[in-house]
C-alpha cells in the first residue's frame, strides 16, 4: 500500500483511505474530525474495542448494526443493560459476538456514567498539542504515545476495559485529538 493514493475522483488520500468505498467515506468525512460529546466518544471507544484483533473494515460494515444493538450508544441506556441484553447481543449476527467485548462495552458505559466531569472532559484532557506539520509517511505515525498511554491508564483506573495504549491512540486519531492525515492528503480538518 502506498502512503498516499490518488482516488478515481483525482483526490490524494492516505493510502488506507482509498481502498474501498467504506474507507473512502470514513477517511474523507469522519476520521480525524473532532468528536466532543460523551455518547459520540463512547461509540468510538466501544467500536475501537470491538475492532481489537480485527479489520476496521469489518467494524465499518457492521456499524449501523452496532448502533441499533447498542441503542445508538446512549451511555445511560447501555449502562442499564443486564444479562438478558448480553444474551441478546451475543445472538446478534449483525455485530461482533465476543462476550468479553460485549461485557466491556456495558461496563464502560457504567464507568462513563461515574466520571465526575464526563467522558469527553476526561478523554480530551489527554489531547496533545497540535503538530507543526502533518506526517509525511506512515512511518512517522506512532502506534502509541505518552498521551495515549496516560489516557489508557486513566480509563483503566476509572473501570474501563479493552482500552490499551494502542487502542487509545487509534481513538485519538479517529476523534480529532491528533491529525494523522498525511502531508498531501486532500482532507482539511477544523
Amino acid at each position: 500500500m502506498s502512503d498516499l493514493v490518488i482516488g478515481a475522483d483525482g483526490l490524494p488520500r492516505c493510502g488506507w483511505g482509498g481502498r474501498t468505498a467504506e474507507y473512502i467515506a470514513y477517511h474523507d468525512d469522519e476520521w480525524g474530525r473532532p468528536v466532543r460529546t460523551d455518547d459520540g466518544l463512547y461509540e468510538k471507544v466501544t467500536l475501537e474495542a470491538f475492532q481489537s484483533g480485527l479489520s476496521w473494515l469489518i467494524i465499518l460494515r457492521k456499524r449501523e448494526s452496532f448502533r441499533a444493538a447498542f441503542d445508538n450508544f446512549h451511555i445511560e441506556t447501555v449502562a442499564k443493560y443486564g444479562e438478558a441484553d448480553v444474551t441478546r447481543l451475543l445472538a446478534d449476527a449483525g455485530i461482533v459476538r465476543n462476550r468479553a467485548k460485549v461485557e466491556a462495552a456495558i461496563q464502560n458505559a457504567r464507568a462513563a456514567l461515574d466520571l465526575p466531569d464526563g467522558l469527553a472532559s476526561l478523554l480530551w484532557s489527554f489531547a496533545p498539542a497540535p503538530r507543526t506539520r502533518r506526517p509525511r509517511s506512515f512511518a512517522e505515525v506512532p502506534a502509541l504515545t505518552p498521551e495515549s498511554t496516560a489516557m489508557a491508564k486513566a480509563l483503566k483506573k476509572s473501570g474501563f476495559r479493552f482500552v490499551g495504549p494502542t487502542t487509545a491512540y487509534a481513538l485519538m486519531q479517529a476523534t480529532g485529538m491528533v491529525d494523522d492525515h498525511l502531508d498531501g492528503c486532500h482532507v482539511t480538518l477544523p
